[in-house]
């Protein structure tokens, strides 16, 4: 009677482990996705307010 009733109870932890990780590891590729997605409109942003002249040099544009 006790064993079949420990027996439920582990493996509904074990489920209840394994969906926790999993929604952590969803939860971690979703701000590694936003994390990226801003720093590549950071980057974008800032080369348009740049410029590079023919010596290679990086100068600010100047505002219009």
């Amino acid at each position: 009677m006790v064993k079949p009733l420990v027996r439920g109870i582990i493996k509904t932890s074990v489920g209840l482990t394994l969906e926790v990780r999993r929604a952590a590891i969803e939860a971690g590729e979703e701000i590694q996705g936003l994390t990226a997605q801003v720093a590549a409109e950071k980057l974008a942003s800032s080369a348009r307010t740049r410029r590079v002249g023919a010596d290679g040099e990086v100068t600010s544009q100047a505002a219009p």
